[in-house]
C-alpha cells in the first residue's frame, strides 16, 4: 500500500464468479481494495476456499490491495437464507483479512418503512451482537430499489429518516452505512452537508456518482415518465470527489472507496474496464494525488 494509507480506491467484484482470477487480472490497474459482494445468497460457496485463493492472490502481488468488505444484497426480513448469511460473513471476514460485512437492511414489502422496524430489529439485534463478539462491523448500503417510504421490497436504509429509526431500534456502535453520493442524488438530496452528518456512521464508501437533469426537472417534473437522473461512474458525474474525501478525512474516516461499476449508460460493456480505471484515476487525484513525503529538516 502506498503512503495515501488512510483512504484506499478499489473496486466491486462478483465473489461468487472466478472473483480470485478476476482480481489477479486487474490488480494491475492500481485498484487497492476490493469488495467481495454476493446477490441474495452465499449458495454453495466454499468460503473458507474463496478466502484462500483470493489472499494468495493479494500475496502475490506483494500485498499491494487488500479486500475491504464482504456484501450480501438479498432482503434478510423475509429470506431466512439471507439472514443466515449475513451470520456466515460476519463469521468468516476475518479469513479475509477484513472486519467489515456491507448489504441491504431488507424489508417487509409493500408496507411504509415503520412497519418494517419490529422485523429489523428481530434479525439485526442478534446480527449485530454476534458482530461486536467477532470485532466485525456491519454497514447498510443505501440504495432505495425503487422503494419510497410507502412502499417496497428490498431495503429501508434508503434516507435519513429511516437511518435514525434503524439505529435507534438497534443501537450498537457495530451498525453504519454503506454510503455513496448517487442513491442521494436520485432523491435530489444533496450529498455533502449529509455526509458531514453522518460522517460517524459512514463505515465504506461505494464509488458511484450521479448526473441530474435539472432541466428536465424543472420543466417536467420528476413523474412524467422521462429520466431525470443517470448513475454515473466517478470522474463522469456531477459529484466533486475532491470535496467528498476532504470530508471523509476531516472526519476520520479510514476505510475504502469502491467503485461500483456496471452502472453508467456510457462506460459499459467493452468500456466497462475503461470506465473503472478512468475512475480510479480520477479517485486517486481527488485523493492528493501521488504521495509527496515531507522534508525531515
Amino acid at each position: 500500500m502506498n503512503a495515501h494509507d488512510d483512504i484506499r480506491i478499489g473496486t466491486l467484484v462478483q465473489a461468487e464468479h472466478g472473483a480470485a482470477e478476476y482480481i489477479r487480472q486487474i490488480i494491475p490497474h492500481g485498484f487497492e481494495s476490493f469488495e467481495l459482494t454476493f446477490l441474495r445468497h452465499v449458495g454453495e460457496t466454499d468460503l473458507a476456499a474463496l478466502a484462500a485463493e483470493v489472499r494468495g492472490v493479494l500475496e502475490a502481488s506483494g500485498d499491494m490491495a487488500a479486500i475491504s468488505a464482504l456484501g450480501i444484497y438479498g432482503n434478510p426480513l423475509t429470506d431466512e437464507q439471507t439472514a443466515g448469511d449475513w451470520a456466515r460473513l460476519i463469521d468468516v471476514a476475518g479469513s479475509f483479512g477484513c472486519t467489515l460485512v456491507c448489504g441491504f437492511t431488507g424489508r417487509v414489502p409493500d408496507r411504509p418503512v415503520p412497519e418494517s422496524l419490529p422485523r429489523f430489529k428481530e434479525v439485526f439485534r442478534p446480527l449485530a451482537r454476534r458482530a461486536e463478539d467477532r470485532g466485525v462491523r456491519l454497514a447498510f448500503e443505501n440504495c432505495d430499489m425503487h422503494g419510497t417510504w410507502e412502499s417496497g421490497d428490498w431495503n429501508i436504509a434508503h434516507c435519513p429518516a429511516a437511518w435514525e429509526m434503524i439505529f435507534h431500534e438497534v443501537p450498537s456502535d457495530a451498525l453504519g452505512l454503506e454510503w455513496e453520493p448517487c442513491h442521494q442524488m436520485v432523491s435530489l438530496i444533496e450529498p455533502l452537508p449529509q455526509l458531514r452528518r453522518w460522517i460517524d456512521k459512514v463505515f465504506h464508501v461505494h464509488g458511484k456518482d450521479a448526473t441530474v437533469l435539472w432541466d428536465v426537472i424543472r420543466g417536467r417534473g420528476i413523474r412524467g415518465g422521462e429520466p431525470y437522473v443517470f448513475h454515473r461512474t466517478p470522474g463522469f458525474g456531477d459529484t466533486n470527489w475532491t470535496d467528498v474525501i476532504s470530508v471523509l478525512r476531516q472526519g476520520g474516516y479510514r476505510g475504502s472507496i469502491d467503485i461500483e461499476g456496471w452502472h453508467d449508460p456510457v462506460y459499459r460493456g467493452e468500456l466497462e474496464m475503461t470506465g473503472q480505471v478512468r475512475a480510479l484515476q480520477y479517485l486517486k487525484q481527488c485523493r492528493g494525488g501521488p504521495f509527496v513525503a515531507n522534508p525531515t529538516v
